[in-house]
């Protein structure tokens, strides 16, 4: 008999590509995870894992056992989901991993509305870029991620996730005041290949929507500074180090003095967000109202 918390571990290698990143999203030592490992492979009767110096990476059998982990998994999800609704499920805790400005847009408002409609749920919430809430999901250490879509982003077929879409957002071009586009309307990012670029760090979704655009327009943006706080890249750019791609939602309350803000020229660069659980959750009685609610306050104007 398979046991579930061993396909669960096993998952979490695939994901997580290292026995030692693995166990420590899980909270175990590596030592635990190998065993389990070996456990599941004697359970099966198949090796399931290559480990070399680079990683651990599924076998053809591992990469079969997964495809079957995943739904067993949902169902389990399922079923606790049901349980919990025979169980009345009106209280309870419910954690959401969100990037910051996220939280500020649709996290902090969806928590006002739950107050007043499920006062019950209470709402945990933890900063996470957008790159990282998705594993904390699948590592269960929260309950559901508010997302943004990048490069490498499990799609909406994933067998492990049911995402929900929340919003989509353009990015505008954030200049200094002496620029010499800066009195234009519209800035078309192909007049800026020549510019030194503020940027966010590799893997952060919004440098690879920063990239991509710029590779659409022709040229690869040259970084000279790197920064995930989007208040330090308004500064920066005040400064005359730079210029940048910016979502328009991180704008909102930056103080904005020294720069010039002005949209894409064309078709804008777009982040677009969605949270996700686990497949199986999002009926779940505490989990589904956090869902309404946070698409709720992504339709608010």
């Amino acid at each position: 008999m398979i046991e579930a918390r061993r396909l669960h571990i096993l998952r979490a290698v695939a994901d997580h590509r290292t026995v030692t990143a693995a166990a420590a999203a899980l909270y175990l030592t590596p030592s635990a995870v190998s065993q389990q490992l070996a456990a599941l492979e004697q359970e099966t009767g198949h090796r399931l894992v290559d480990r070399n110096a680079r990683g651990a990476r599924l076998t053809p059998a591992g990469e079969i056992l997964l495809s079957h982990a995943n739904a067993v998994l949902a169902q389990l999800e399922r079923a606790e989901a049901e349980l919990a609704a025979y169980g009345s499920g009106e209280a309870g805790t419910v954690t959401v991993a969100a990037f910051a400005t996220g939280i500020g847009l649709v996290v902090a408002p969806a928590i006002g509305s739950l107050a007043r409609t499920s006062p019950g749920i209470r709402v945990r919430v933890q900063d996470a870029e957008g790159d990282e809430s998705l594993l904390m999901v699948l590592d269960r250490q929260v309950d559901v991620a508010v997302a943004v879509e990048y490069r490498g982003a499990p799609g909406e077929d994933d067998a492990r996730l049911t995402r929900v879409p929340l919003y989509a957002e353009p990015f505008d071009v954030v200049l200094p005041p002496g620029h010499p586009f800066a009195d234009r309307d519209r800035i078309s990012l192909d007049d800026l290949a020549k510019d030194p670029w503020i940027g966010q760090s590799a893997g952060n979704p919004c440098h690879d929507v920063t990239v991509l655009a710029c590779e659409y327009a022709g040229f690869a943006p040259a970084f000279a500074h790197v920064s995930d706080d989007f208040r330090a890249v308004v500064a920066l750019a005040a400064a005359g180090a730079g210029v940048a791609l910016v979502p328009r939602s991180a704008l909102r309350g930056t103080d904005l003095t020294g720069v010039v803000v002005r949209p894409v020229d064309g078709v804008a660069p777009t982040r677009r967000v969605f949270a996700a659980v686990r497949r199986g959750a999002e009926d779940h009685p505490l989990i589904l109202p956090v869902l309404a609610a946070l698409q709720e306050a992504a339709r608010r104007p």
